[in-house]
């Protein structure tokens, strides 16, 4: 513990040089790191769906910079030190565990997800359940996170055969809405209902549907790049293959890949 506090330490002295000395970081704003703490969460999810414990490390390094990066940027401007984030997140820890640091008892995971919405709302002047679902989150895992949130505080449906019913009530609305009329945008409505079906009946098989897309598709990304490099070793090009030249490489690509 002591060598992880010094590590931390030596971390905030690192920055608070760069902060005095250093043209780039003395620069440095809110707004101007926002983009780029963005782009290191995408490489950190690169870094997991990849496997890679060594890419992972690095990247939390990133990403921990930046959070020291924005509590320094504030110490100065006096609204709050980095102890003030780690002492708000180790109060919200304890408050919103009661069964491990107080007498609650709890009967498993999905009762303490929904002691933790409960606790949110009642203990913590939040309006909505969904209120900490950021507006600008993917919409496929906005729509997870918003179900999720929901059925903790007992808004869901009654066993798994009720959802997929929806899910089939979805697509057929989503049929009839592309076959029997021009409304575009009625087509478009149905079609988002039924990914939001989707979605929910992932959440009940405990798949997370941004995952299980994401996978899909980097799967077609190497199947895809299997079929260009197959073609250019024929000494073909794509656009002058036919369909049927290319599927014979992409089966091929689903037997390796």
């Amino acid at each position: 513990m002591n060598q992880e506090l010094n590590t931390f330490e030596a971390l905030l002295d690192i920055l608070e040089k760069l902060r005095a000395e250093c043209p780039w970081d003395k620069k440095q704003t809110w707004e101007s790191l926002r983009h780029l703490t963005i782009e290191e969460t995408y490489e950190l999810s690169d870094a997991i769906l990849e496997n890679s414990g060594e890419d992972v490390c690095k990247e939390l390094g990133d990403l921990m910079l930046h959070v020291v990066f924005y509590a320094k940027i504030a110490s100065e401007k006096g609204l709050f030190t980095i102890a003030d984030v780690l002492e708000k997140i180790n109060k919200k820890l304890i408050r919103r565990h009661p069964h491990i640091f107080g007498d609650v008892v709890v009967s498993g995971a999905e009762e303490v997800k929904s002691n933790w919405e409960r606790i949110k709302i009642e203990n913590e002047s939040k309006k909505s359940v969904l209120e900490g679902v950021p507006h600008s989150l993917p919409s496929l895992i906005k729509a997870y996170r918003m179900q999720e949130k929901a059925a903790g505080v007992g808004f869901d449906w009654h066993s798994e055969k009720d959802v997929w019913n929806k899910v089939k009530e979805e697509y057929i609305e989503f049929k009839e809405a592309v076959n029997t009329a021009d409304d575009h945008e009625h087509a478009e409505e149905e079609f988002g209902d039924l990914l939001f079906a989707l979605v929910n009946y992932a959440r009940w098989k405990d798949i997370n549907p941004e995952d299980a897309l994401e996978k899909a598709n980097r799967k077609f990304i190497n199947r895809f790049q299997h079929i260009e490099q197959r073609a250019k070793e024929s000494g073909k090009k794509l656009h002058e293959m036919t369909l049927d030249e290319m599927e014979v490489f992409w089966e091929e690509a689903k037997k390796t890949l």
